[in-house]
């Protein structure tokens, strides 16, 4: 059994952020457990083994393709072999992204957010990883602008919708 040291956490994120900004699945893979589970805030479903964290991958880095990350702070170790690390992302939306089928816009996005890692032998076995998804889809300029007219009216047909679904009072 490995320990979870300041200085391991410390190696292993570093050949994470170069893995992800390699935009190569088997480097990010191979720090992985074959069991691994990982739950994304852009993943439609927590991810479970390789072959999902691969799909996953692939479509991140297809809409994606210039996403590149840096560690902002971190590692934080906690005993038993978990750590968390603070990093920031940017990217051009410049690929399909699937699912749920938008179509590239050409927007720049600056996002930032934290993983949680949970690691077995060395390799991560369980990552939760976080931010704004709010944030980055209005980046993304899959949302309205907050407190724009799109954003009102939208607003506004929703509590329509709600109030259309309501049973009827006899």
């Amino acid at each position: 059994m490995r320990v979870i040291d300041t200085e391991f956490a410390t190696d292993f994120v570093a050949r994470w952020t170069a893995a992800w900004n390699s935009h190569e699945p088997g480097r990010l893979l191979a720090l992985m457990t074959d069991d691994v589970v990982y739950d994304d805030s852009a993943a439609p479903a927590v991810m479970h083994g390789h072959a999902d964290v691969r799909t996953f991958l692939e479509q991140t880095w297809r809409a994606l393709p210039d996403l590149e990350f840096r560690l902002v702070d971190g590692p934080l170790v906690e005993p038993g072999g978990k750590a968390c690390i603070r990093w920031s992302g940017t990217a051009t939306f410049a690929g399909p992204l699937e699912p749920p089928g938008y179509a590239p816009n050409g927007a720049r996005v600056e996002f930032d957010g934290f993983d949680l890692y949970e690691y077995r032998d060395g390799l991560v076995c369980r990552l939760r990883t976080v931010y704004d998804m709010m944030d980055l889809a209005r980046q993304l300029k899959l949302f309205p602008p907050q407190g724009g007219r799109f954003e009102t009216v939208t607003a506004a047909l929703q509590r329509l919708g709600v109030r259309l679904k309501k049973p009827k009072r006899v």
